[in-house]
């Protein structure tokens, strides 16, 4: 049998009517929408599939990706009963990974998830925070223009590590504004400050940290399977470890193409599961193991194929 990896998307693969397949189709579904509901006081059926604003609002945005994610998993848990080498997510799909993993009732990580928004949102607000992706220049390009800049006094920092050529950028939006053209000059293709009032995986997330901790503290001792860490891009099972590894990823960048790279030689396949195929498309670039994504039932199927072949 193939040897697959489980991987999970983050912020900006929500949309309008994601998991509706599932929920139409599948118990498993329906169930656990319910019962996130119940736990969390949000209606997660008005918030998938009815048009809203929330969606788009951290708080919101965060539980339910995670919740998808974890219906996807179940569902396929069902019909095919391969265990992955090791699950690693994006950004908030680590808590998603942390899930599939073992490590985490989803219940608890949908009310976990839905607090960290809320925590990321607090600690951003007021102070005109923002998230810019660049397209086209090399990390260690990247890094010494932030460096310089912060030397001058503006806040700013590599957030988010994509794929070649594909960086994300946190700290202060007017900073971040002022220096597009820089950047552009300096070689990226794209500069784009993006529709965002959150700055993610940098230091002014600090505060956010005291207040997620005690909602780690529902991680399960021990996984069933690793989980590849944002933060280091090396495997953790333990409880322990994943409260550190989890706390400090909120001020830490995402090293998604450094992990995906470091751990492409152990697995056939990634399998991504969730809403769209956002990692899919970053695995475009330099992954030899083919990624396959799981959102909706058709795709269930072409995957457990895929597996069997």
């Amino acid at each position: 049998m193939k040897k697959v990896a489980f991987i999970f998307p983050g912020q900006g693969s929500q949309s309008i009517g994601m998991g509706k397949d599932f929920f139409q189709n599948s118990q498993i579904a329906k169930d656990m929408i319910k019962n996130a509901s119940e736990k969390t006081g949000i209606d997660f059926e008005k918030l998938l599939f009815e048009e809203n604003e929330d969606i788009n609002q951290t708080q919101y945005t965060q539980p339910a990706i995670l919740l998808v994610s974890a219906i996807a998993v179940e569902i396929f848990k069902s019909q095919c009963d391969i265990k992955p080498e090791f699950v690693l997510g994006h950004s908030l799909g680590e808590f998603s990974a942390l899930v599939a993993a073992g490590g985490m009732n989803y219940l608890d990580a949908v009310e976990l998830t839905n607090k960290r928004g809320q925590f990321m949102s607090d600690a951003c607000d007021g102070i005109g925070a923002g998230m810019m992706a660049l397209l086209g220049m090399e990390d260690e390009a990247v890094e010494a223009l932030c460096e310089r800049e912060r030397a001058n006094g503006k806040k700013v920092w590599a957030a988010n590590y994509n794929s070649d050529g594909q960086v994300v950028l946190a700290g202060s939006k007017a900073d971040l504004e002022s220096l597009v053209e820089v950047f552009k000059e300096a070689g990226a293709k794209r500069a784009i400050v993006l529709p965002m009032s959150v700055a993610s995986h940098c230091p002014i997330l600090e505060p956010a940290i005291a207040n997620l901790t005690p909602y780690l503290d529902k991680i399960n001792d021990s996984f069933e399977v690793s989980v590849i860490s944002n933060v280091t891009t090396k495997p953790y099972n333990t409880k322990e470890e994943a409260i550190k590894l989890l706390s400090n990823q909120l001020v830490m960048p995402v090293r998604y193409k450094q992990s995906i790279l470091s751990h492409m030689d152990k697995v056939d396949m990634f399998i991504e599961f969730g809403n769209g195929n956002v990692l899919k498309g970053l695995n475009k670039k330099g992954v030899t193991a083919p990624t396959l994504n799981v959102s909706d039932m058709k795709t269930l199927q072409e995957v457990i194929e895929a597996i069997n072949e």
